[in-house]
């Protein structure tokens, strides 16, 4: 692996960034009471909102960019170091309980791989190349879409990836929390989410970390809910593998449909437990075999494929 920048540049950029300044009135934290501590974390975080909001245009326009492409069978892909990798893999492995995807379809890179998940792994989040590695063990296409994610906006293996697999013509996104940032600067779409200096200095999983877990729950919700996953605000394609689950695919059901608990048991299972074809079965009276070729021909969307029901 090798690093970009020798101690004193590093340091000289880190001196630059707003993430990383030092705020004097607050020297003193740790001589406060606890409660008047929780305190100014809890005024910290309530200025996070606020600063997601003022990016919401590009939030949006990036959505679609990436609902487009994964409509076309492309993947989502995050690719981080540290905290912004580890909230990266938390979205991506989220997906397939939350929207039935296939693991394969969100993915999140983390530089230094799984054991950086819980230990650092040295060196990593310096190295640019191994993100092209990573990106290349993936095949990219030009439908997929890399999400390189940094507080700093300058981890070279988040700007690397999104440099490698911006060169390859998959679409990318760069999320980053302060302004004027490589990482903004090397993608197609840049989010630059500022959050301001942190109650202790430079710990960018606070505010920071707050900021990108909300872009990636949007960024990933909301392309869901373009791809047709949800009915109006219901999770239809919720994957039952639990017992929680499975009672909340039932409720589902019957939050859509109004239908008895007996009608709601049959089409379950007449549709092998499928919440959306469940809803379809009920709400068009057609069955199961029916009910998932309709869907088929609406590339999936419960409403289209309820039009296409009553013509």
């Amino acid at each position: 692996m090798t690093s970009t920048s020798n101690p004193r540049q590093l340091r000289t950029q880190l001196e630059t960034l707003t993430t990383e300044a030092f705020r004097p009135e607050l020297a003193d934290i740790d001589r406060l009471p606890t409660l008047e501590i929780t305190r100014l974390m809890n005024g910290e975080d309530n200025a996070v909102p606020a600063a997601v909001a003022a990016c919401l245009p590009r939030i949006a326009a990036a959505i679609d960019a990436i609902a487009a492409r994964m409509a076309r069978g492309g993947r989502l892909i995050y690719a981080g170091a540290g905290t912004a990798g580890r909230l990266g893999v938390l979205d991506a492995s989220e997906c397939p309980p939350t929207f039935n995807t296939d693991p394969a379809r969100v993915v999140g890179l983390i530089a230094g791989g799984p054991a950086a998940m819980v230990t650092s792994v040295e060196g990593a989040e310096d190295s640019p190349e191994l993100a092209r590695r990573d990106l290349d063990a993936l095949a990219l296409t030009p439908d997929d879409t890399v999400v390189g994610v940094s507080a700093s906006g300058r981890t070279p293996y988040a700007v690397g990836a999104v440099t490698h697999a911006r060169a390859l013509g998959a679409l990318t996104v760069g999320l980053a929390c302060n302004a004027d940032s490589a990482l903004a600067a090397a993608a197609e779409h840049g989010i630059e989410v500022v959050t301001g200096p942190e109650l202790l200095t430079g710990s960018t999983r606070l505010k920071a970390g707050t900021a990108q877990k909300l872009v990636l729950n949007m960024l990933s919700t909301i392309t869901m809910i373009r791809l047709g996953k949800t009915y109006g605000n219901l999770m239809v394609d919720v994957r039952a593998s639990n017992d929680k689950l499975r009672a909340r695919s039932r409720r589902i059901v019957a939050l859509a449909t109004g239908a008895a608990d007996e009608e709601i048991e049959r089409a379950l299972t007449e549709t092998g437990g499928e919440t959306k074809n469940a809803i379809l079965a009920v709400l068009a009276g057609v069955d199961g075999p029916t009910a998932a070729r309709l869907l088929e021909e609406s590339d999936g969307h419960l409403r289209a494929a309820l039009a296409i029901a009553g013509d």
